[in-house]
């Protein structure tokens, strides 16, 4: 297992929830914005509609909900001592894959087929 694996993946999560937190905010705002204004913005000319930047921030917060989840499960791994072991092979996964993808699951030649 790395070294500082637990403190990197928490540190990690902190950073995550930090971000989930503001896309929620720019959610909520949307949906406030669009409950007392029933402007028309699909024909401005000046830039993407309300309806496309709620639906982009709705994606960001899919995607770092998903994060979150990894990072979690990367967490329960750690603490069981199986963390940085691929799960489908048994060997362990490159120290370089963990610090770029930390929760990563599987080495990556398992990643790969």
């Amino acid at each position: 297992m790395p070294a500082g694996a637990r403190a990197r993946l928490e540190a990690e999560r902190a950073e995550v929830l930090e971000r989930l937190a503001l896309l929620r905010a720019d959610l909520e705002g949307f949906r406030a914005a669009s409950e007392r204004d029933n402007a028309d913005d699909e024909h401005d000319p000046e830039g993407a509609t309300i309806a496309f930047e709620r639906s982009q921030v709705a994606a960001l917060l899919r995607e770092g909900e998903r994060r979150l989840g990894d990072l979690d499960a990367a967490l329960e791994r750690e603490a069981a001592g199986t963390y940085g072991v691929c799960e489908r092979c048994g060997r362990d996964i490159p120290v370089a894959r963990l610090e770029v993808r930390p929760g990563a699951r599987t080495c990556v030649a398992c990643a790969s087929r």
